[in-house]
């Protein structure tokens, strides 16, 4: 599984500003997605892995669904603030 990523639209980034806001310093966790996560990256950088070893970057401007059952591991290259949603 592999996550989607894009440059915000500015009708997405409307939408996300309803959404909550999480906040994450400089750190390195495993995570599993138990339901689809939609993100909109305020600020930060990430290099994700997903479990077939496979390297994805994203943060600041970012757009990213995360599919329901991924199973990753997080490199928090500069500390992220994202609005999200579960679908």
């Amino acid at each position: 599984m592999q996550p989607k990523i894009h440059k915000a639209t500015a009708e997405e980034k409307e939408r996300a500003k309803a959404w909550p806001i999480w906040e994450k310093e400089e750190s390195d966790f495993p995570w599993t997605y138990d339901e689809e996560e939609i993100c909109y990256f305020l600020e930060g950088e990430v290099e994700l892995t997903n479990e077939e070893g496979k390297r994805f970057k994203f943060g600041k401007g970012d757009f990213v669904i995360f599919p329901k059952g991924m199973r990753c591991k997080w490199h928090v290259k500069k500390n992220v603030k994202k609005h999200y949603t579960f679908r």
